[in-house]
């Protein structure tokens, strides 16, 4: 379980990374690191402690992915949203995901177990559909594989 964020803690996060040059996306890093998500608390010290405004802290966080909002669930499964991904099955993958875990993209199953984000290209296109599964790549994705994986995560 990640600690609970605290403005103090942010705050020495931050100060941490003040002399790195362009340290936004580090500071991110680093705060998501430590509580498994970037809590909107952590958005204003930011942009008052890198002298920015607020916009801009809020719009380089959502405009990255990675950075979530809310802690994740204990396993993470991204599929592959791109093109060369859709055309060799990645919606109808995506629905069954979707439908199996009873959520919809960047939600966590009630028990807290396993969140299911989208990704924009994992670099395998010749090997669609494609997901990252807890940090590994798994190619050839079809519906009977990904149920085996969930299977194997408990959900």
């Amino acid at each position: 379980m990640s600690a609970t964020p605290t403005e103090d803690r942010i705050r020495e996060i931050v100060t941490d990374h003040l002399a790195l040059e362009g340290p936004m996306l580090p500071i991110f890093h680093a705060i998501q690191s430590e509580f498994g998500h970037v809590p909107q608390l952590a958005l204003p010290v930011i942009a008052e402690m890198l002298n920015v405004g607020r916009a801009e802290v809020h719009g380089t966080m959502s405009f990255y992915h990675d950075f979530r909002t809310r802690e994740a669930g204990r396993h993470v499964v991204k599929l592959c949203r791109a093109e060369a991904c859709q055309s060799v099955g990645a919606d109808a993958l995506a629905d069954h995901a979707r439908a199996r875990l009873g959520v919809d993209w960047n939600g966590t199953t009630k028990d807290g177990n396993v969140t299911l984000e989208p990704v924009f290209c994992l670099g395998l296109c010749a090997c669609g559909p494609s997901a990252l599964i807890d940090g590994k790549v798994v190619g050839r994705l079809d519906e009977s594989k990904l149920d085996t994986i969930l299977a194997g995560v408990g959900a």
